[in-house]
């Protein structure tokens, strides 16, 4: 019995792979976070670094995805974010690349990530921002300020895109 369930586990995950190999139709996977934790001694900084509890958080970050061969890892042009993604980059060999958080999911981004596997960094705001842009449909509200542990995922296949939020602490 053990071994007829283990097969049929493993035959539902090989399944579908075969299935859609067999269609050609390529699948986009972003994994979006927000920054870890940054340092707020100073209000005036408007580009902080990360703190202790930040740099320890991206870390744990490169972690909870070393099982996830990304393509590509796109952070904003600031401290923080850059910072939160440089771990996961490093650990799989990648060049953390940029995008204007003014133009979220343009299209020339859509098809520069078409069938890959995509880390995303940003903030409270456009984190769930950009989400609602590949969705098409403002189906999340900002994050909270104190909000460095929510991974959202979105997959596209074909015409069929999933969405779904994990915490991660």
């Amino acid at each position: 019995m053990k071994l007829l369930l283990t097969l049929i586990f493993t035959l539902s995950f090989i399944l579908p792979v075969k299935a859609q190999e067999q269609t050609n139709s390529a699948t986009t996977t972003y994994y979006l976070i927000r920054h870890s934790e940054k340092d707020r001694s100073d209000k005036s900084n408007k580009n902080p670094n990360l703190n202790d509890a930040g740099t320890k958080r991206a870390e744990n970050w490169s972690q909870v995805f070393k099982n996830i061969a990304f393509d590509a890892v796109y952070s904003t042009r600031y401290n923080r974010t850059i910072e939160t993604a440089t771990p996961t980059a490093k650990s799989q060999n990648l060049e953390v690349q940029f995008y204007d958080p003014r133009n979220l999911f343009s299209e020339e981004f859509a098809e520069a990530t078409h069938g890959k596997t995509v880390l995303i960094v940003g903030h409270s705001n456009t984190t769930p921002a950009f989400v609602n842009s590949i969705l098409g449909e403002q189906k999340y509200a900002d994050m909270d300020d104190h909000d460095n542990g929510s991974l959202y995922i979105v997959t596209i296949c074909e015409d069929t895109k999933i969405d779904q939020v994990l915490k991660i602490n």
